[in-house]
């Protein structure tokens, strides 16, 4: 009897220490990502912006309201693969000066990585576009150097270089840095007397843009918890002289969004180390455990 309690030991002990490496390589990166069905709302702020308004015919001055929506369109996931769609409405609060400006974009990404696949009628706003670098998330495990990351706004992808470690809301952090050069994103007509301009009737000018992103990243779950955004945009006539402003902002998370970043990655680190470590290590010494109680109990049998 005691043979075959002591065998039957020592094969559940091999199975456990055989099963703990998986968990931690296989299992573990399996379950580890970004999810398909994600929904999320995110809030930004942006004190003492300048806009072009259309309406008003004029540069504004407000505080500005940013409302970012993300959906995963579960049914267009597949593989390694996740589609998020979002939407961005920004508000002018203190001109009472709604909707001043709404886009969207769809985004397909490796749910593991954070890097862009190009499938499933990614676009902005409705306009086709390649997608590179990463786009909502970073790798797990981010490192301190270069990434690329794919900014919406020109359709392209610009390094974030690595600028150093940070706490946020007690979380260490990794923070990146990306710099986006002056960048035409679209041409439009305008009364050349509201752009300053001596002369009759209208005229074409470049919507030319440029930024300084800034990205902390908790570097485990490659998750961001904060982000800022540096925007300048102007008018330009043909012959390269800028005549007016056309959107000049810093754009920061609202401490509520901030929190709720945190939270989550601390949840998604978690996960990670239950996955990663306690659970390999409890089946590796459980294992253990099991084989050498097996062994004692056949060598007593031996002695028998």
């Amino acid at each position: 009897m005691r043979r075959v309690v002591g065998l039957t030991l020592i094969g559940i002990g091999a199975f456990l220490i055989v099963l703990a490496p998986l968990v931690r390589f296989q299992v573990a990166s399996g379950l580890i990502a970004a999810p398909a069905d994600q929904y999320g709302i995110s809030k930004l702020e942006a004190v003492g912006a300048q806009y072009f308004s259309p309406g008003d015919l004029k540069v504004m001055t407000g505080d500005l309201d940013i409302t970012v929506t993300t959906r995963g369109d579960v049914a267009a996931a597949e593989g390694d693969r996740v589609v998020w769609e979002e939407a961005m409405v920004v508000n002018d609060v203190t001109n009472q000066n709604p909707l001043i400006s709404f886009t969207e974009r769809r985004s397909a990404f490796d749910k593991y990585t954070g890097e862009g696949v190009n499938c499933c009628d990614v676009n902005v706003d409705k306009d086709p576009v390649r997608l590179q670098g990463q786009i909502y998330k970073w790798p797990f495990d981010v490192e301190k150097k270069t990434y690329s990351v794919f900014n919406a706004v020109t359709g392209k992808a610009f390094d974030a270089r690595f600028a150093g470690e940070e706490q946020v809301g007690g979380l260490s952090v990794y923070r990146f840095e990306q710099t986006v050069p002056p960048t035409k994103t679209d041409t439009i007509t305008a009364p050349a007397s509201v752009l300053g301009m001596d002369d009759s009737g209208d005229v074409q000018v470049d919507r030319v843009y440029d930024a300084v992103n800034t990205f902390w990243i908790e570097p485990a779950t490659g998750s961001p918890v904060r982000q800022e955004q540096q925007r300048h945009e102007v008018l330009k006539t043909e012959d390269g002289v800028e005549r007016s402003l056309a959107f000049v902002a810093t754009a920061k998370m609202t401490q509520e969004t901030e929190d709720e970043l945190v939270k989550n990655a601390i949840d998604g680190r978690s996960t990670i180390t239950m996955l990663r470590t306690t659970i390999p290590l409890v089946l590796l010494l459980l294992g253990l455990a099991l084989v050498i109680t097996g062994f004692v109990l056949m060598r007593r049998r031996a002695y028998n």
